[in-house]
């Protein structure tokens, strides 16, 4: 791991550069996508990185099937409300 300590200078508006080498160092790309939050007064920059799960097919097709059915339900119990308020 590399450890780099470098003077950045806030601009207007915020907007702080990041230089190649930090980039580098921390495995930032142009549009990536970084946490920001104050711990303990010190600003912390940290990569938002998607995991990648491997998940059964089979798993989203029952969760997506059940969520069907809820909707479902949901919309026949909002529709005899309506006929009932008619």
């Amino acid at each position: 791991m590399i450890n780099l300590r470098m003077l950045l200078k806030i601009r207007k508006k915020g907007v702080i550069i990041i230089p190649k080498k930090i980039r580098i160092a921390a495995n930032l790309e142009e549009d990536d996508v970084v946490i920001a939050e104050v711990k303990e007064g010190a600003l912390v920059l940290k990569p938002l990185k998607p995991k990648i799960v491997d998940i059964n097919p089979n798993i989203i097709d029952t969760l997506l099937k059940e969520e069907k059915k809820l909707e479902e339900r949901k919309h026949e119990r909002i529709s005899k409300r309506e006929k009932i308020s008619s």
